[in-house]
């Protein structure tokens, strides 16, 4: 039995996990949760870097009373943002958050001084969003950010957070694929694209594949938790990466959805896929494990749903539950109405009830009223969104796609997988939904010699859980 220590970071709260793999088998237990709320002072929003660290000092000390032998520790966190380190080896300040409105038109600016949009796309392949690393890194040149210049080392989250445990600095490659500085061509940060942000490639650390043995704890921490000297793991430090890498997959010949607020469907391919069709379609090209690339692209996913939720809750109005609303969908005549979930309207408005209403208005369509009706045209517009992203993604790839799995939160969503595979017209197979903190448990016991590859990780997973499988109806 070999038992590792998962620090898995969202964007809202955080939690750790223990993973025990145990004759070809995995569980979860989760260990510890926190909150993980941004911090709005002068103007900016910021991460507490420092409650994160305490936290995942917390959980160590739980490791240590409980007398769990753990052979490793793993961190994956999100995306694009990344902290500052002096030349003295200290944090400079608080990380900006990628919501931080100082990257507002900041985008724009650089296509027009630095680098035209499509040059910039052909040589990192990652979708456009004001809060891309480089963008953010731009907006701190021009308002001439007294961290930024000061600093000596660049370190993207999970790194930083890892620097902290153990001293040792690198730029571990899913989470760097992020900040759209990456060349999957060469495998390292474009030279080019640092040159017009005046930042030279010895701020970052050094490129780190998925999987790799960053250091263990230092003696300050063993001194302070009561451990020894635990690896720490570079697993798939982007969130999104070590989810992929949990898809228990059989072969290749498969698409993922990763569902949650967000939806992210995608393909593994050997190699970027970057060309004019793909930056019309805006896909992304993201770091995966083993050399693999994530081709995929963003949805907005179940954000609709909840907000819908949130209001009738505010309202008032019982039998919210998940299981009410999802039964009460399925009760109603077929597709009704469809709306584009990814309609710039439904992005954040101030009632998302109010927004649908004014959609299906525009384009001559019944108008949902009751909340079974709002949630059949939720479901069945994100069916038929899944649908189209699917086909551009079976025109890209370079296998036949016979399967769609989904995990994350969304999974558990028996109607909406359902319509997915009626509108795809492939078997679905939903789960795992705790595919993060899988993904990167597997990835230590890869680096810890226990499992050969990304496919026996695969394999174990799916011994593990309980599939559910959806076919699709005639």
């Amino acid at each position: 039995m070999k038992q590792y220590l998962a620090i898995d970071l969202g964007a809202t709260s955080g939690r750790t996990i223990i993973g025990t793999l145990d004759n070809g088998h995995v569980s979860l237990e989760e260990l510890t949760r926190f909150d993980n709320p941004l911090i709005p002072m002068s103007g900016h929003l910021y991460w507490d870097l420092y409650a994160l660290y305490r936290e995942i000092i917390n959980a160590l000390k739980v490791v240590a009373q409980r007398h769990i032998a753990i052979e490793s520790i793993g961190i994956d966190t999100w995306g694009c943002d990344f902290a500052l380190v002096g030349s003295d080896g200290a944090l400079l300040r608080n990380p900006l958050a990628y919501r931080d409105p100082h990257t507002v038109g900041m985008m724009e600016d650089f296509f027009e001084k630095k680098m035209p949009k499509e040059e910039v796309y052909k040589r990192t392949g990652i979708q456009f969003m004001n809060f891309n690393s480089i963008f953010q890194l731009y907006a701190m040149e021009e308002h001439k950010d007294a961290a930024l210049k000061a600093s000596e080392k660049i370190l993207f989250i999970p790194d930083a957070l890892g620097y902290l445990l153990t001293g040792k600095a690198v730029c571990e490659y899913s989470v760097a694929s992020t900040a759209q500085l990456l060349n999957p061509m060469t495998g390292d940060l474009d030279e080019d694209l640092l040159k017009v942000l005046n930042i030279p490639r010895e701020k970052f650390g050094k490129m780190t594949e998925p999987g790799t043995t960053l250091g263990t704890l230092t003696s300050e921490i063993q001194e302070l938790t009561g451990l020894g000297a635990i690896p720490v793991i570079t697993v798939a430090g982007h969130d999104t990466a070590s989810a992929v890498a949990a898809v228990p997959a059989k072969d290749e010949h498969f698409a993922y959805l990763s569902s949650g607020t967000w939806s992210l469907m995608g393909i593994e391919t050997p190699h970027a896929i970057i060309n004019d069709k793909s930056l019309e379609r805006n896909f992304t090209n993201e770091g995966g494990i083993e050399g693999t690339t994530r081709f995929l692209k963003n949805i907005c996913g179940m954000w609709i749903y909840e907000c819908c939720r949130r209001e009738w809750k505010e309202q008032g109005l019982t039998g919210l539950e998940h299981k009410t609303l999802q039964d009460n969908a399925m009760k109603e005549a077929p597709m009704r109405s469809i709306i584009n979930p990814d309609d710039p309207c439904f992005a954040a408005p101030k009632s998302m009830l109010a927004a649908i209403r004014t959609y299906c208005e525009a384009h001559n369509q019944p108008v949902p009223e009751t909340p079974a009706q709002f949630c059949r045209c939720i479901f069945d517009s994100l069916a038929q969104r899944y649908k189209t992203i699917c086909t551009w993604l079976q025109e890209f790839a370079p296998f036949r796609i016979d399967t769609l799995h989904i995990i994350g939160g969304g999974s558990v969503n028996a109607v909406l997988d359902q319509l997915t595979a009626d509108a795809l017209g492939i078997r679905v197979l939903a789960g795992p939904q705790e595919a993060t903190a899988l993904g990167n448990i597997m990835l230590q016991a890869k680096a810890n010699g226990v499992v050969k590859d990304r496919w026996e990780m695969r394999k174990v997973i799916a011994n593990s859980i309980e599939l559910k499988e959806y076919t699709p109806n005639k």
